[in-house]
């Protein structure tokens, strides 16, 4: 189907005389036409930035977003902005399917196209624009089909990862059925998934993801997992034996919904493919939308009485690869611990496998408690500096003259601090179980 559109792109360009881009409506690029002739001016950061990173920058985005594209149904004309990186004019072709956009489609203006009618308030456009949104209109109708089958394949993913361990069979069975008609799986294929978190869905139409090599199907799910949480699997021997969680772990509602993308892999333990695909999900403008009212922030231990820490930027986690598709749950939570672990550890992230989060793969099996009432005090917002000291310190291993200079301070200003924490705890930073409980309090906040 991508030899479709290239053909369809191919056919704008050659019909206005213009080079031509086709991105899909987070902007990232599905095809561009071929850039004619000696002046390299035409390739301008934009375009340059499309082709090579296969998606544009955010300012960009704003950019053309200001002028209603989303909403335009006939070709609009865009102007330069240097600041963004837009040297040139464009053309843009809103690429629209029974009134949803799917896509917009990209002439660089040169100077030949700048007396060109667009048409609009009665007056007709020239016909060669005419003929591009006619082209335009069957892009829209590809990517329409695509967005379907995608949105069918996403519908049978989610069942298989909310489904009770009775009726996974049955529904990785309709999944395996539904890949190989779509010629896009082989039995015995090693697969992983990949988690996103948070993911924006307050955008209801229909719409495809990116075309990424190896990305067979995505769904968007609640952090909170499936009717059990999603950790049955490895006791019910459906795991993939990497460390699923036991069947009765409670899970912590989450505040924002989070993608599940499938990813086929070229080996069970080669996750290249994973993280690229994770990698270029996170740029969409759908990835690390915060729910209203949170505050943008990062790495920051929650506060007191159990409060939630602010959300941060999105991240991404990787489970490990399965040829078993009755596995898959079992690898969703690995990809969903993950990737909340990225977002409480920036170390971590933003993309980030579940064999590589260290003891984040005991913590985030865990409830979602309230502090524990020890370390609870040194949780609130007014000790935040004391907090980060504490696990500064016991990430070192207790070396003082390590955390002084991570933390940029003086040795005798760091042991006034842990004796704050101490006295502000009650708890003796000599006892190694003391330690060990202040540790995990403090990454468990984070979650």
């Amino acid at each position: 189907m991508r030899g479709d559109y290239q053909q369809l792109v191919d056919e704008i360009s050659a019909a206005l005389g213009a080079p031509a881009t086709l991105e899909d409506r987070d902007f990232g690029l599905i095809a561009f036409g071929a850039h004619e002739g000696d002046d390299d001016d035409v390739m301008d950061p934009v375009r340059t930035r499309s082709i090579l990173q296969r998606r544009s920058s955010a300012a960009v985005r704003a950019w053309f977003e200001a002028f209603g594209i989303a909403r335009a149904k006939t070709a609009l004309r865009i102007p330069p902005d240097p600041a963004a990186g837009v040297f040139r004019g464009r053309i843009c072709l809103p690429v629209r399917h029974r009134g949803i956009v799917h896509g917009y489609v990209w002439l660089l203006d040169d100077g030949h196209l700048t007396d060109l009618a667009l048409g609009g308030r009665g007056a007709p456009p020239d016909p060669r624009i005419a003929q591009a949104m006619e082209t335009a209109s069957r892009i829209g109708a590809l990517l329409a089909d695509e967005a379907r089958a995608g949105s069918e394949l996403g519908d049978l993913l989610r069942e298989l990862l909310e489904a009770p361990a009775a009726g996974r069979p049955a529904a990785a069975g309709a999944l395996r059925e539904a890949l190989r008609e779509g010629l896009r799986y082989s039995p015995g294929a090693p697969l992983t998934l990949v988690a996103v978190l948070p993911w924006d869905t307050s955008d209801t139409d229909t719409a495809p993801l990116p075309g990424l090599p190896g990305l067979l199907a995505a769904c968007a799910l609640s952090a909170g997992g499936g009717p059990d949480g999603g950790g049955d699997a490895a006791a019910n021997g459906t795991g993939n034996g990497t460390g699923a969680a036991a069947a009765d772990r409670s899970r912590p509602a989450a505040a924002a919904p989070v993608l599940a993308a499938l990813v086929r892999l070229r080996a069970a333990g080669a996750l290249a493919p994973a993280h690229a695909v994770a990698e270029q999900l996170l740029r969409s403008p759908r990835a690390g939308a915060a729910p209203a009212g949170a505050t943008p922030a990062r790495g920051t231990p929650a506060a007191g009485g159990g409060q939630p820490a602010p959300l941060g930027p999105g991240a991404a986690g990787i489970g490990a690869g399965t040829a078993e598709l009755t596995a898959l749950p079992a690898t969703w939570r690995e990809a969903l611990d993950a990737a909340r672990a990225a977002r409480a550890e920036p170390r971590l992230g933003p993309v980030t496998q579940w064999d590589a989060i260290g003891a984040y793969r005991l913590l985030t099996t865990l409830p979602d408690p309230a502090p524990d009432p020890v370390v609870g005090p040194l949780l609130a917002p007014a000790h935040a500096e004391l907090a980060r000291t504490a696990e500064v310190f016991l990430d070192c291993a207790g070396q003082a003259s390590r955390t002084a200079q991570l933390l940029g301070i003086h040795r005798q200003t760091l042991y006034y601090r842990l004796g704050r924490v101490e006295k502000l705890t009650g708890l003796d930073l000599d006892d190694g179980e003391h330690r060990l409980l202040l540790h995990m309090a403090l990454k468990a906040a984070r979650l």
